[in-house]
């Protein structure tokens, strides 16, 4: 991980960068991450009008600036993307990490069945699949997985 990584909470004012690594980041995955499905226009107005009072958004940050972000509820992990350019560099773990210690009582999130990089990534963070769907529930179409961490508790009581 990069020596020089910040992570901060996320503000009003940082949703158009967090839209622009949003973007890059899924493009970059195509095609493990099926094609957006909205022009970037909308992706951007989507992720401009994020409620910061019903989600918790936390921002990676370098000395370049935003290159990647988590965005939470109460029981969803609704995002974690890191810009292309700063992958492979610990960032993604860095988020994910602040996630668990955010929501000590676990999370769930979804992943393309077709993405296996980031299912590899969840597993190796000790995260459980636990729902595969056809992808009728998702506007892409596509096969996906609920991803579950139980959270700190459940982690003791397998180690105890």
């Amino acid at each position: 991980m990069s020596p020089d990584l910040r992570l901060r909470p996320g503000t009003v004012a940082d949703l158009p960068v967090v839209a622009e690594v949003q973007l890059r980041a899924r493009r970059a995955a195509v095609p493990a991450m099926p094609a957006l499905v909205h022009p970037d226009r909308d992706v951007r107005a989507h992720v401009g009008a994020t409620d910061l009072e019903t989600h918790e958004l936390w921002v990676a940050e370098v000395d370049a600036g935003i290159c990647g972000y988590v965005l939470l509820t109460d029981t969803w992990l609704d995002d974690l993307y890191v810009d292309p350019a700063s992958q492979g560099q610990g960032i993604g773990s860095a988020l994910l990490d602040l996630a668990r210690a955010l929501r000590p009582t676990g999370f769930d999130l979804w992943v393309f069945a077709s993405n296996t990089p980031a299912r590899a990534f969840y597993r190796s963070h000790g995260l459980r699949e636990v729902e595969k769907t056809d992808g009728s529930g998702n506007e892409e179409g596509a096969p996906d997985v609920r991803v579950h961490w139980p959270g700190e508790r459940s982690r003791r009581r397998v180690v105890d």
